[in-house]
This record gives structure tokens, sequence and C-alpha cells, in this order.
């Protein structure tokens, strides 16, 4: 790696660093993000299990994330496979927030 370019990415490393963390529902993209590091965003429609973001075993890290940001306790006789399938399921069943297609 070049000069220019290991600068370049300490910087950006420095630059997220220095980034407050998300907290929240912002939180959850970003551990999704995580998940999948080629991808900038998800699209709130996009099928998480199927594109292979959520898998069964990352599942449970996912549960904690969702528990932790949300402050609840996830029972699995509350919620139904989905429940986590895309992004605005997630956001209007643990949210209690309204999709971003206004369904």
């Amino acid at each position: 790696m070049s000069g220019v370019a290991e600068q370049t990415t300490q910087q950006e490393t420095e630059r997220v660093a220095a980034q407050p963390a998300p907290t929240g529902f912002d939180a959850v993209i970003h551990y999704l993000l995580g998940k999948r590091p080629g991808l900038t965003e998800i699209d709130p429609e996009l099928d998480l299990v199927e594109n292979r973001i959520l898998d069964s075993l990352g599942f449970v890290n996912f549960l904690y994330v969702l528990e932790e940001q949300t402050g609840e306790e996830i029972l699995m006789e509350n919620v139904t496979p989905s429940d986590f399938r895309t992004i605005n399921a997630i956001r209007k069943r643990f949210f209690h927030e309204s999709d971003q297609s206004g369904s």
C-alpha cells in the first residue's frame, strides 16, 4: 500500500472513530451494514434473509442489538419471522414507527 493510501485509510479510520456511536434504529442499520461491508445503504424493503444480511448464525447477536437499542426484551413467542424480514418491518415492529413507504 502506498504512503498516500495508508494516510487516507488512517484518516478515514480516525474520522469514523471520532463520530458518536449510533443509537436506536440507526444502531440497528449500522449493525446490519456491518454484516455486509460492501453495502452503503439497505433498501427498506430488501429481504434481509434472502439477501443474507441476516442469517441463522448471526440472528442471536441481532436480537441482542435489537433488545439493547429498544430497551425491551424480545420474547420469541411474541414475534414472527416476518418481523425481521425487512428494515421497514423491523422499524414498525420494534421501534413503533411507520415504514418509509408510508403504509
